[in-house]
């Protein structure tokens, strides 16, 4: 089995692709399930943040596998397969290895080194373990891409190279000014109460905003941000929860919004927001709106309306590639080329360990059958002389084995070392099912890591 990975991102797709393309959380639970279901794969895990689709999968075949996580995508997505296509990239073992620890170092990020990428690498195996279609490849690959994401971010400076998508934006809508002297005593509108929305809260809180009110449609999370937000020891902002109906109306009051749901459709439209832009003072400064929603939360026709001021996904995009580039960078890289080296290793050695087991294995039943052999034809044979012999025959044995199994594992460990498990199976005849069973007895031992 080899892994393939399949995705579109803001690298590879315009915003307007990625928006059409984007999964909501059932979506996300049915293309798992259906990747499942499709014949080339055996594990599947889905990576779907604002600005990137991906849908990992251990296959059997590559191009049968790229076709049907292709199909698979465009289905679940709604964008057609002929015009999804061209925006897709593919990725396959050890390069596929290396994109998801770089995605993990924030090296594919929109903003270089943001470390919020990993919270949703660990959501996404998450849901793969809730819904059980992630198994020992899947869960070892992106376990071993949250520690090499925590390792870039404690060695190296790359947290100096960018930031979070959230504060990228309120910089954005600062226009050059800092964010805490631009925030201080604004009041801010937070529409939704999920990670990126609450760390826009907290971040609006500490540059000093005088008021927070949040929306969202379940009122008991929303309510949970604000005690958070209020709670002793904690911000000090004023912080209100509001239902997501009343969004609209809470605009009038406020002078930035910052809006991250999982909504299909606008959250504020454009008629919305201008009355509220309207009923704003005299030489107030503009409306500020960033969202971080994809699909988009705000209706994009209000970056044509006079007094507001919208930065979403599509003009952080533009902002970030003229961002500079940390030198730190390159160290992360270098993490990133000997944890993938690592990585693939570790795994081509775990592949033959059930062949090595099964060998073994077979070879004690060798010596217990000789051994029954033996005492059928020398009945007499005494406790401590049968004993003496049975210990002599599984030292010869393992012996014989010792050097054969330990060069295999580190052959096996090299690139191109894969075929050593298929060429051990033919050497000793060894049952495939037999191997396949030491294979599955390791995957649900539930003292592996």
């Amino acid at each position: 089995m080899s892994l393939l990975v399949v995705g579109l991102s803001h690298r590879s797709a315009p915003v307007s692709v990625l928006e059409r393309a984007a999964l909501d959380p059932e979506a996300q639970n049915k293309l798992l399930q259906d990747t499942l279901a499709a014949e080339p794969a055996t594990e599947g895990a889905v990576l779907a943040t604002c600005n990137r689709i991906e849908l990992y999968a251990d296959v059997d075949k590559f191009h049968a596998g790229v076709a049907e996580l292709s199909t698979l995508l465009a289905q679940h997505s709604g964008v057609g397969l002929e015009e999804l296509t061209p925006y897709l990239y593919v990725h396959y073992e050890d390069r596929a290895v290396h994109h998801l620890f770089s995605v993990a170092c924030g090296l594919d990020s929109m903003v270089v080194g943001e470390g919020q990428i990993l919270g949703q690498i660990k959501d996404a195996l998450a849901r793969g373990q809730e819904l059980h279609t992630a198994g020992r490849l899947l869960n070892d690959l992106f376990q071993q891409a949250l520690r090499v994401g925590k390792r870039a971010h404690s060695e190296t400076g790359i947290d100096r190279a960018g930031q979070s998508l959230v504060t990228f934006g309120l910089e954005q809508l600062a226009a050059g000014a800092e964010v805490e002297s631009w925030a201080r005593a604004k009041r801010a509108l937070v529409i939704g109460a999920g990670s990126m929305s609450s760390l826009a809260a907290a971040t609006l809180a500490r540059a000093g905003v005088a008021e927070v009110v949040v929306a969202n449609r379940t009122a008991e999370r929303a309510h949970r941000l604000v005690q958070i937000l209020t709670e002793p020891g904690g911000t000090g902002v004023a912080a209100r929860a509001v239902a997501m109906a009343d969004a609209p109306a809470e605009l009038t009051g406020a002078d930035v919004v910052v809006s991250c749901t999982g909504a299909t459709g606008l959250v504020l439209k454009a008629a919305d927001i201008e009355a509220a832009a309207q009923g704003r003072a005299p030489g107030a400064a503009p409306l500020a709106l960033l969202d971080l929603a994809m699909p988009r939360d705000i209706d994009a026709a209000a970056h044509r309306l006079p007094g507001v001021r919208l930065v979403d996904i599509e003009s952080l995009a533009e902002a970030a590639a003229d961002a500079p580039m940390a030198a730190d960078v390159d160290r992360v890289r270098a993490i990133v080329g000997a944890e993938v080296a690592s990585f693939g290793a570790a795994q081509r050695a775990a592949h033959i360990t059930p062949t090595v087991v099964a060998l073994r294995t077979m070879a004690a039943d060798v010596v217990a059958s000789e051994m029954a052999r033996l005492e059928g034809r020398l009945p007499g044979l005494a406790d401590k002389e049968r004993a003496e012999i049975t210990q002599t025959v599984r030292r010869v044995v393992d012996k014989l084995l010792h050097a054969p199994t330990v060069r295999v594992k580190q052959l096996a460990g090299e690139p191109g070392g894969a075929g050593y498990a298929d060429a051990l199976r033919t050497l000793f005849d060894l049952d495939p099912e037999t191997v396949a069973a030491v294979s599955r007895a390791d995957v649900n031992d539930p003292k592996r890591g």
